[in-house]
């Protein structure tokens, strides 16, 4: 594989990760947002430490996660039912009498 190792600063630390190169923007852009969301905690909200913010920014995204997870699945069974209505038609349709 194509690995390298980066570093990217979450909540103003170092961490070093061993990643592909076809990872590299996506996990640069994730530390970037999270940054982003923690700088947001922080000016809106009185957490005494960047512990806090981590927590409230990771609730955060796997709220986000679980919510479009929940939607995908609602999307996936509804495909699903379409799909069997349509193989019925199609089934009825062909049949050779």
């Amino acid at each position: 594989m194509n690995e390298f190792t980066i570093s990217v600063t979450i909540a103003d630390r170092p961490y070093r990760l061993t990643i592909t190169r076809d990872d590299e923007e996506i996990i640069r852009k994730a530390a970037q947002t999270l940054n982003n969301t923690i700088k947001d905690y922080s000016s809106n909200y009185a957490f005494n430490d960047k512990q806090d913010l981590l927590a409230m920014a990771a609730l955060e995204y796997a709220t986000n996660s679980l919510r479009k997870e929940n939607e995908l699945s609602k999307v996936d069974k509804e495909l699903v039912e379409k799909m069997k209505d349509i193989d019925l038609v199609l089934t009825e349709n062909l049949k050779i009498d």
